[in-house]
């Protein structure tokens, strides 16, 4: 089925959801398309569709995000000028997503062990952020950083657009597709966490693929090591064989050793 109709009223259908209304349509259109191709039926491509979306964004979501209300705690909290009541707002929201929450109980000795062994950093792309800005001030960046997010969330690219500039870096925040449209700056260093093995559900090699063709002298890539239920299925040693699979001509790399995430840190030789 290649009619464009049956994916406009896909792209119409998810889009009208209050779950989905702010996910980017380039996301939706190329997940819908494949199910369109694969179902040959609108009605079991969009139930497909959604099922996707859910297993690589939705389900990361502990809570529905409150935007307006975090926003307004963060200027309050901005305006104290204390940077602890600042970092306090920061935690409480990144409680509300997966990937952030789980690096809660390490955070200090996690961006304390990433940037000492890191060059000053002048430029950062998170690739399929979430709420990874919010650790911005557990980085040791200046104000002149450059900091560049994306992921597939209209309504949570404006969010950190307003978060960034509070936290006082120059900040880009943009949805979009980044297994069909990965960000093209070259930057210092790249954040690519728990991403890889979402991109490797929609399509074997996709993960692969992104981590390559982003452009950073250094890339942090993580995996997780427990299911999003909290359960040890093996993950750890399967993504460590993973990880080693894959080709490493033109990288050398370390890991971190964290306890809820498989942490590697890859140094571009190009």
């Amino acid at each position: 089925m290649s009619s464009l109709e049956p994916l406009e009223e896909l792209t119409a259908q998810i889009r009208s959801s209050l779950k989905y209304r702010h996910v980017c349509i380039e996301i939706i259109r190329n997940l819908g398309s494949r199910e369109l191709q694969k179902t040959g039926s609108l009605k079991k491509a969009i139930k497909a569709t959604r099922k996707k979306l859910h297993q690589i964004a939705g389900a990361y979501f502990l809570t529905r995000p409150k935007y307006e209300e975090w926003m307004r705690k963060l200027r309050d909290a901005k305006k104290t000028g204390c940077p602890e009541t600042f970092r306090k707002v920061c935690i409480e929201i990144m409680k509300h997503h997966h990937s952030t929450n789980m690096r809660l109980k390490n955070i200090d000795e996690f961006y304390n062990a990433l940037f000492s062994k890191l060059p000053p950093i002048r430029s950062i792309a998170d690739v399929a952020c979430g709420f990874h800005p919010l650790a911005i001030p557990w980085m040791r960046l200046s104000s002149s950083t450059r900091y560049y997010a994306f992921d597939i969330y209209e309504d949570l690219m404006e969010f950190l657009k307003g978060f960034m500039s509070l936290a006082g870096v120059e900040g880009h925040a943009e949805a979009r597709d980044i297994m069909q449209n990965p960000p093209q700056v070259k930057v210092n260093l790249a954040f690519i966490l728990n991403t890889i093995p979402v991109l490797e559900q929609i399509e074997k090699g996709a993960g692969i693929r992104l981590l390559n063709m982003v452009k950073a002298d250094y890339k942090v890539v993580s995996f997780p090591v427990k299911s999003l239920g909290g359960k040890d299925k093996g993950m750890r040693g399967y993504y460590e064989s993973f990880f080693q699979r894959m080709p490493q001509k033109h990288w050398d790399f370390w890991k971190l050793e964290t306890a809820n995430e498989l942490v590697y840190v890859i140094k571009s030789l190009k």
